[in-house]
């Protein structure tokens, strides 16, 4: 009689294990038509407390999880492709990634980041691709700026985005042409009174002090991601700290004629030796960008090529450059690129275009946490200007530009910690 129980138990086991099923998300080009919210689908099961596997390098970066009602409802009504797989199917996917000469690795996502995005609440005539990325795959983040950088507010997140934001005060470079728009003059007025507003006499001193807030956010674990503009004048105002590199039209008194000589490369997340401009009129911040080496008729070959890391060894620089591809449209920003002579040793490249020597996507830690620095605009819109409208993602579900802001906002999620690279 014992020995009958236990077989038909041990049938009942073999049968729920052969049931089992996975709901298989394919990221490949050819298995997946919604590729950014496919990655709103896997956030929203990590909200649920459910365990994503992320698997790198395996058909584009495919994500697993435990089949779900609800999940797949969701697939369903945001039009993502997926799978029911059963777990013998899965089992024979691990083996394949598990294989040695197989450059793949299985990534465990276990908790939904808590994401912010420092940004003004004004209505500036621009875009940021972060935020309409993240609102177009319905990954929910707050918005934070200057008062709860300053209250410390930032240590409640996981994970940060710069805003195109102007940290050296001398407002984006604008003044030369937009002095004179409404919208130039009252982000400088808010700016200013901002300033004031926290004990501070000029609006660079505020933003350095924000700099450093941003700083130790990194320092004590954060996740850090920042593109265009932002990405610059952080380490030209880290660089700069105590020396005044704002001209009159900034500040209202003269820069620092010895501040070219005061920098302090040691202080800065990625650059080294750059030079900064002190020219009024000129929009560009220093010599780390390389902008001026690109132009509108250079868009049909310009594309930038994506690092392959070994996933099993480097597995950080591998989830963040998960891709369909590893060829990327390239897209212009006031600051495009980083010109690969400014960058620091430690720095790693993920992303470059070898033809101009410079690096598009890079990549550093800092403390116990990461940044990364992506530069450009709009990864779908080559020559982003003021005033132009906004893109429409609905257009592009499947951008591989898109795609590397997605992996960043996974990133903090995994369970496997940084290594060295």
């Amino acid at each position: 009689m014992k020995f009958r129980l236990l077989c038909i138990c041990s049938i009942l086991i073999l049968s729920t294990s052969a049931y089992a099923t996975k709901l298989f998300i394919p990221m490949d080009a050819d298995g997946q038509r919604a590729h950014l919210k496919a990655y709103g689908v896997a956030y929203a099961a990590l909200k649920a407390e459910m365990t994503v596997d992320w698997l790198l390098n395996y058909k584009g970066g495919s994500f697993c999880m435990d089949d779900n009602d609800a999940i797949v409802r969701l697939c369903k009504l945001r039009g993502v492709n997926y799978e029911i797989i059963s777990d013998g199917q899965y089992t024979g996917i691990l083996n394949e990634i598990a294989n040695p000469d197989f450059n793949g690795d299985l990534i465990k996502l276990e908790k939904a980041p808590k994401i912010a995005v420092y940004t003004p609440s004004t209505k500036d005539p621009w875009d940021d691709a972060v935020t309409m990325v993240l609102t177009y795959a319905e990954i929910p983040f707050d918005k934070v700026y200057d008062d709860e950088a300053l209250a410390d507010g930032l240590v409640k997140y996981d994970w940060l985005h710069l805003h195109h934001e102007d940290f050296t005060g001398q407002y984006g470079k604008f003044w030369s042409q937009f002095r004179t728009a409404k919208w130039y003059q009252d982000d400088q007025k808010a700016a200013e009174a901002m300033a004031a507003k926290h004990g501070f006499a000029k609006v660079s001193q505020l933003k350095l002090a924000i700099a450093k807030k941003i700083r130790d956010f990194v320092a004590g674990g954060g996740y850090l991601f920042a593109m265009c503009s932002a990405t610059d004048s952080y380490d030209i105002a880290m660089a700069a700290d105590g020396t005044d590199i704002c001209d009159v039209p900034f500040d209202n008194d003269p820069m620092d004629p010895n501040a070219q000589s005061k920098l302090d490369y040691a202080k800065c997340f990625a650059f080294k030796d750059f030079r900064i401009s002190n020219n009024a009129m000129e929009y560009e911040y220093s010599t780390i960008d390389n902008t001026n080496a690109h132009r509108p008729e250079m868009m049909k070959g310009d594309y930038f090529n994506l690092f392959t890391f070994s996933a099993k060894f480097d597995p950080v620089p591998s989830m963040l450059t998960q891709n369909h591809t590893t060829t990327v449209k390239g897209f212009m920003g006031q600051t495009t690129a980083f010109r690969k002579d400014q960058l620091k040793s430690s720095v790693l490249v993920m992303g470059d275009f070898n033809a101009l020597n410079e690096a598009r996507y890079i990549h550093g830690e800092f403390g116990r946490g990461t940044w990364t620095f992506y530069g450009g605009h709009d990864p779908e819109d080559y020559q982003h200007m003021i005033y132009d409208p906004p893109t429409d993602l609905n257009l592009h579900p499947s951008s591989p530009g898109y795609r590397l802001i997605l992996n960043n906002v996974l990133f903090p999620a995994a369970k496997k910690k940084p290594r060295k690279t």
